[in-house]
């Protein structure tokens, strides 16, 4: 079994399930007492935060990095990034295999058979290209809210949920995004964010959601057993440099 490495802490409240998602998924798969072969670096998220307000995303790719060789020391024989919004520097981290959890989503929205995908996520994530494009990537039409929206789903993102905090009227509110981006035709949300599982689930929406967490810590746990191969993109593709046409918001 190969060994998983882990860069967590952004934020620990999600990281929690990926250590579980996978251990949970190896003993459904192997049966007994079999758990995961992982490691996991766990980096101070209030730094990184920062990082991401100033737009100092370079720093925060040097500390990422530096975290991804600690984990190809301790044995680790690919990375998973814990969090979706990092993946924006994913292409700055060296050492190791990348386990992109765009691809992991995009193969599943795939085979569920639907190509019109709503994005829920921090403004990060459901503003820039990084991701939208990478979901494009794979032939998805990315729908995202509109800026009232945008900004009412990262902000419970950061003051709530990454805190441990689960809202009953967060939980609506998350609900009315979903039912405005159905209404424009989504036929499946991604829930982007690795706390968003933490508050709304496929009981929340009237079309399919795509947990991006489980989907992510499940292939990483098959791909370490061997029993799947790390999706990509056509071509390679990274996301930078695409257009946005691909990309529908009211903004």
């Amino acid at each position: 079994m190969k060994v998983i490495g882990l860069l967590g802490g952004m934020s620990w409240e999600s990281s929690i399930e990926y250590y579980r998602i996978v251990n949970e998924r190896v003993r459904e798969r192997l049966g007994g007492l079999h758990s995961a072969h992982c490691v996991m670096y766990s980096v101070d998220f209030a730094e990184i935060e920062e990082l991401q307000v100033t737009g100092r995303w370079d720093v925060a790719a040097a500390r990422l990095d530096e975290a991804t060789t600690a984990l190809k020391r301790a044995g680790a024989d690919f990375l998973v990034l814990c969090t979706n919004t990092m993946h924006k520097v994913a292409d700055q981290l060296t050492g190791l295999p990348l386990l992109h959890i765009g691809d992991a989503t995009a193969a599943t929205v795939r085979q569920a058979g639907i190509q019109r995908i709503g994005l829920l996520g921090t403004a990060f994530t459901m503003e820039q290209d990084f991701y939208t494009g990478r979901l494009a990537g794979h032939g998805l039409e990315v729908l995202t809210p509109d800026a009232d929206d945008r900004a009412e789903v990262h902000r419970v993102i950061y003051e709530e949920l990454v805190v441990g905090v689960v809202r009953e009227e967060s939980r609506q509110a998350y609900r009315d995004v979903i039912a405005r981006l159905v209404d424009r035709g989504a036929e499946g949300v991604i829930l982007g964010c690795t706390e968003i599982e933490l508050l709304v689930g496929a009981e929340d929406s009237p079309v399919p959601v795509f947990p991006t967490t489980r989907l992510h810590a499940e292939l990483a746990a098959d791909h370490a057993m061997g029993l799947a191969e790390m999706p990509g993109t056509s071509q390679g593709f990274t996301g930078r440099g695409r257009d946005k046409s691909h990309v529908t918001s009211v903004m």
